[in-house]
């Protein structure tokens, strides 16, 4: 039998890919954003793809903030840039 690999769609580019290949970030009950590296954490998540041309396109037209239903703080946003340019 051939496991099911979980797609999630990019708040970025709008690309459907592997669950495992997207950044999480997540709005928790207590009304926090945190990154989600493992994809456990507890809360509502928006996904987003490891490249900066995503987050970019992501931040200019709010599309984090529209899925989470908050404001996204400027912290989580340098930290998102941090991560993907490491990653690249």
């Amino acid at each position: 039998m051939v496991k099911k690999i979980p797609m999630r769609q990019c708040t970025g580019c709008g690309e459907r890919k592997a669950k495992n290949e997207l950044i999480r970030v997540v709005r928790t009950p207590e009304g926090n954003i945190v990154l989600d590296f493992i994809g456990k954490q507890n809360g509502r998540g928006a996904y987003i793809c490891k490249s900066s041309d995503c987050l970019s396109v992501a931040v200019k037209k709010k599309r984090l903030e529209n899925n989470l239903g908050v404001a996204i703080p400027d912290e989580i946003y340098e930290r998102l840039k941090k991560e993907l340019t490491s990653g690249e």
